[in-house]
């Protein structure tokens, strides 16, 4: 039987130091010398997923090929590696403690006293090997939370557990740290590390390495000081400095400080070949762009960076691949009206809507498409978008006074967005909305077309409303192009305005599909009009 490598990711000190980029490049580097590997990502909340979480808690859902609504991490997961995550990547407390509270109502415990440990701390590793792919080498955890957490406890002591399951030989504790500067004694301190790797010592658990984000270079004596003090080989403490240009570069930072090979010695891996040439490709051409754009984000949550987290990396996939520096003005469409919109679109290149739920800032959308679509800018709505164009298009073209969506007016007299039939009398928020990968058919002679040069694609899903095929008729007969539907026939996926650079609306998220090395087709040609268009 093939034996699994298991590498367990923890962050101290504080939060957002990026552990999910650090596992996401570690992932990466680990590809590059010929494994496979496997990411999960462990949520100490108490929701079954992310689903039902407010962007300003959590920033965007990313939603997987089977329907999982997941962290983020996710999605840095799937941008930086070859693997493709589902359901079985994700474990929240939710998750564990349901199924356990479960089986105890059924009497599978045999009448014993149910505690978190063994039987909680057994579920996580139970979901954790559930998670490996048949061809894993190594599978990478990260525990989200910072060491310390409450919260984190159970799933720490699990980690722990895996060195007794697995053996010492399989098992690696990575542990993200921070060494901040203190401005007022000009020099940085280690203490906070020493203190954060204490903790994790209580626990029971001895890192392998540390990552320790640092706003400058560590030299030889603080690397010294910070292995004696934490028991980590001096050559196993690797200062993960501040990048300048992009996230991508992180890879190739943690190459140049010998991550990948401490990696392979302490888990006695041999590799089998290195080849990071395309990470050094894709970062010259970061750095060397030939065109400069500006496009404008209208949304609700631009005020939160990681609210549309997918949404700006694809449009910056996209961007190295039309060799174009990217500039991204975010807009919040409360703010967009008449008065306004000409100053604050001023000078973009082209403008995007994002996906999104509720009645806040919908006419400032609406604004903007139309404003979009009579100036020739180039724009990209997503899921919320496409239906924003629908909107507008009814109101101004079709000259359906009033026209809504169901989800904004519930009583439209022209509802050309409309609640799912399946949606009817659900009242379950959490997983019940159509989710995960679905076909479409494209049409040929399209926008679509030109993109995806082929008629058949699958993409993921996150909605409840659809377009009203009562009025499907009407908008084609005033010249608005449906061009993609679901395989049969029965849903609307994309539509289009005639005459015009760029005007595409999907009911899909793309954007969660897309990766630096291959950025998604639709945000390529995107970007590619809004270079045109200057």
């Amino acid at each position: 039987m093939k034996v699994v490598k298991y590498i367990f990711v923890t962050g101290g000190v504080c939060s957002s130091l990026g552990k999910g980029i650090a596992s996401s490049s570690i992932g990466a580097l680990l590809e590059s010398r010929g494994f496979k590997i496997s990411m999960t990502k462990i949520d100490p909340y108490i929701n079954v997923d992310a689903g039902t979480m407010s962007p300003y808690q959590h920033g965007e859902v990313f939603v997987t090929d089977d329907g999982a609504e997941t962290d983020l991490d996710l999605g840095n997961y799937e941008r930086f590696t070859n693997t493709l995550l589902t359901k079985n990547n994700s474990i929240t407390t939710g998750q564990v403690y349901n199924e356990v509270i479960k089986r105890e109502r059924k009497g599978d415990y045999l009448g014993r006293c149910v505690q978190v440990i063994p039987h909680i701390t057994d579920e996580i590793k139970r979901r954790i090997k559930q998670s490996i792919d048949k061809d894993t080498d190594v599978l990478i955890i990260e525990i989200g939370g910072t060491v310390g957490d409450i919260e984190s406890v159970p799933f720490l002591e699990a980690a722990r557990q895996f060195i007794h399951d697995a053996g010492k030989d399989n098992v690696l504790y990575v542990h993200l740290t921070l060494i901040p500067k203190i401005k007022a004694a000009g020099e940085f301190k280690t203490k906070p590390t020493q203190h954060s790797v204490q903790k994790l010592r209580e626990i029971g658990i001895q890192p392998d390495i540390l990552l320790c984000r640092i706003d400058g270079e560590m030299n030889t004596s603080m690397k010294k000081k910070v292995s004696l003090f934490t028991n980590v080989e001096e050559e196993a403490v690797v200062d993960a400095v501040n990048i300048k240009h992009s996230i991508y570069e992180v890879p190739l930072l943690y190459e140049e400080r010998k991550l990948t090979d401490v990696i392979l010695k302490k888990l006695r891996l041999t590799q089998t070949k290195v080849d990071i040439s395309i990470w050094e490709d894709l970062i010259h051409n970061i750095k060397n762009p030939q065109h400069e754009i500006r496009i404008a984000v209208v949304g609700k949550y631009i005020d939160l960076q990681d609210a549309y987290k997918s949404i700006y990396e694809a449009l910056h996939h996209a961007s190295i691949a039309n060799n174009a520096k990217l500039h991204i003005k975010r807009i919040l469409s409360d703010d967009m009206t008449e008065e306004n919109i000409k100053a604050n679109l001023e000078g973009v290149d082209g403008v995007l809507i994002p996906g999104g739920f509720g009645d806040r800032g919908i006419q400032g959308k609406i604004l903007t498409a139309k404003y979009a679509r009579e100036n020739k800018i180039p724009y990209f709505g997503i899921c919320l978008g496409m239906q924003i164009m629908v909107i507008e298009y009814a109101r101004n073209i079709l000259g359906f006074k009033g026209a809504n969506s169901t989800e904004f007016e519930t009583k439209t007299a022209y509802p050309v967005i409309s609640l799912l039939e399946e949606q009817e009398g659900v009242d379950k928020k959490g997983g019940t909305m159509r989710l995960g990968a679905n076909d479409s058919i494209v049409l040929k002679d399209t926008r679509m077309f030109d993109a995806y040069q082929k008629e058949k694609i699958s993409e993921r899903h996150r909605h409840r409303y659809e377009f009203n095929n009562l009025y499907k008729e009407n908008f084609i007969d005033k010249g608005l192009v449906i061009s993609a539907t679901t395989d049969d026939g029965s849903l609307v996926e994309s539509v289009e305005w005639n005459n015009h650079p760029f005007g595409v609306g999907v009911q899909f998220h793309p954007e969660f599909k897309s990766k630096p090395f291959s950025p998604h087709p639709l945000f390529k040609e995107f970007i590619k009009a809004a270079v045109k268009n200057q």
